[in-house]
C-alpha cells in the first residue's frame, strides 16, 4: 500500500489528508480504527523512540505520546509496591514490556490522558490488558499476538486505532516538509546515542552509577524526540517529568521539575489511602490526585462535588507536609537539549532531587552552571551535541 486516507489534517478544516509514500510501500498498516494526521505523527515519533531506548538499554520499551511530544517514556523495569498502587495495577500480571508501557503512562497520568502508545515489541496479553484500563486513542508496535489484538479490538467499541510497523523498515537518508507552500530538506537526525556522550565529565564529582547513566541515556533519548526547548528528569528507567515546547530554558525546567515533585507526591501515603469510592473511574482518580497535592487543595475542599468522590473525608495534606515529603526526592537524572545559560536551572533541578545532569554545553556561562553543580556536589556530563526537534 503507497498511501492511506486520513480522515483530515491537524483540524477538520483541514482535507484532503493522507500519508503516502513514492517509491515502495508505506511501513505501516492498519490493524484496527481509523488513525488521524495527529495520531501518524505520534506513532512514528514515539516508535522511534522506543526502538532507540530498547537498542540503548537492552530492555523493551514504552512511550505515552500526546502532540507531538512524549507525556512518559520508561523501560521495562519490575514495578515495586508503590508502584503498583500509584498506577492502579493491582496484582495483574505484568511482563516486561506491560511494565514499560505501565511505567510510561505513570509519569504523567494527567497529560497521558487520550494518548497514542508506541511499543518496541510485539505486544503481549499483559500490555493489552494494561492497554485496554486506560483511555488511549491507538497503539503502534512491530506485531501483537492473536489473543493481544482480539482483547485491543474491543477498546473504544471496536474502533480503537491499531497499527503495526515493520521493524526492517529503513527511512531515506533525508527528510522533507513543506511550509506555506515552501519545501525544507534536511538530513535526519540518525545520531546513536550512548555511553560515549556521558564520558565528559566537567564537574569535580566524576562518580556516574551505571543505573544513572542508563537513566541519563532515557532522558536524551526522549529529548530527542520532543517538541524544543526541553528538559526531561529520570528516576529508575522511567521519565517523570518533561517539559516540551517552552521558549525559555528555565520554564522548561521548572515544568518538568513540577511534573517530577508530582510524581514523588503520588507515592505519598495519604496519597495512596485516599478513599475512593469503587465505582470512581480512572481519569477522575488522577484529576483529583492532581487537586489534592496542589497548591489549590485547601479551594478544593469546599466544593460539594469533592465530598460525593470518598467514602470518607480525606486527610489533609499540608503543603508544610508536601514540602517535608518532597526531601526524599534523590538520585534523579536529568538532560536537556541545549545547553543551560544558566546556574538558575540547577539551583530548580536541585528542589526535585536531581543529582546527574547531561547536556550539549557551549554557554559562555558554562563556568556558573559548573560552579552550582559542585556547590551541590552534582555529577554533570557536557555531550557536546544539541537534541533540537520540531
Amino acid at each position: 500500500m503507497k498511501e492511506i486516507e486520513l480522515k483530515y489534517g491537524c483540524n477538520p478544516n483541514q482535507k484532503p489528508a493522507r500519508i503516502f509514500i513514492e517509491n515502495g510501500d508505506l511501513p505501516v498498516e492498519v490493524l484496527n480504527g481509523k488513525p488521524g494526521y495527529i495520531n501518524f505523527l505520534d506513532a512514528l515519533n514515539g516508535y522511534q523512540l522506543v526502538r532507540e531506548l530498547q537498542d540503548a538499554t537492552g530492555h523493551p520499551a514504552a512511550t505515552s505520546f500526546k502532540h507531538v511530544s512524549p507525556a512518559g517514556a520508561a523501560i521495562g523495569l519490575p514495578l515495586n509496591d508503590v508502584e503498583k498502587m500509584m498506577f492502579f495495577t493491582g496484582d495483574k500480571p505484568l511482563s516486561p514490556l506491560a511494565s514499560a508501557y505501565v511505567r510510561a503512562r505513570g509519569a504523567d497520568r494527567v497529560c497521558s490522558y487520550g494518548d497514542w502508545v508506541a511499543l518496541s515489541d510485539v505486544c503481549d496479553v499483559e500490555t493489552a490488558n494494561a492497554l485496554v484500563s486506560e483511555v488511549s486513542d491507538g497503539v503502534i508496535a512491530p506485531g501483537y499476538t492473536n489473543a493481544a489484538l482480539d482483547i485491543l479490538k474491543t477498546k473504544r467499541k471496536g474502533g480503537y486505532s491499531i497499527v503495526k510497523i515493520d521493524p526492517a523498515y529503513v527511512p531515506k537518508k533525508t527528510e522533507l516538509k513543506d511550509v506555506y507552500g515552501i519545501t525544507f530538506e534536511q538530513g535526519r537526525n540518525e545520531l546513536k546515542i550512548d555511553d560515549s556522550f556521558l564520558s565528559n565529565i566537567v564537574t569535580e564529582n566524576k562518580v556516574l552509577p551505571s543505573c544513572s547513566k542508563n537513566d541519563l541515556l532515557i532522558a536524551l533519548i526522549t529529548l530527542k524526540y520532543t517538541q524544543s526547548n526541553s528538559v526531561c528528569y529520570v528516576k529508575n528507567g522511567q521519565a517523570i517529568g518533561i517539559g516540551a515546547g517552552q521558549q525559555s530554558r528555565i520554564h522548561c525546567t521548572r515544568l518538568a521539575g513540577n511534573k517530577a515533585d508530582n510524581w514523588f507526591m503520588r507515592q505519598h501515603p495519604y496519597v495512596l489511602d485516599l478513599p475512593f469510592k469503587s465505582d470512581i473511574p480512572r481519569p477522575v482518580r488522577d484529576n483529583t490526585i492532581e487537586l489534592y497535592i496542589s497548591d489549590d487543595y485547601d479551594d478544593v475542599l469546599q466544593d460539594p462535588v469533592w465530598q460525593t468522590l470518598f467514602t470518607e473525608q480525606p486527610r489533609v495534606l499540608t503543603r508544610e507536609a508536601r514540602k517535608e515529603w518532597l526531601l526524599n526526592a534523590t538520585e534523579v537524572s536529568l538532560g536537556s537539549d541545549a545547553f543551560f545559560p544558566f546556574g538558575d536551572n540547577i539551583e530548580r533541578a536541585k528542589r526535585s532531587g536531581v543529582k546527574y545532569i547531561a547536556q550539549p554545553g557551549g554557554s559562555i556561562r558554562d563556568d556558573n552552571v559548573i560552579d552550582t553543580c559542585n556547590k551541590y556536589n552534582m555529577v554533570m556530563a557536557f555531550t557536546s551535541m544539541r537534541l533540537f526537534h520540531h
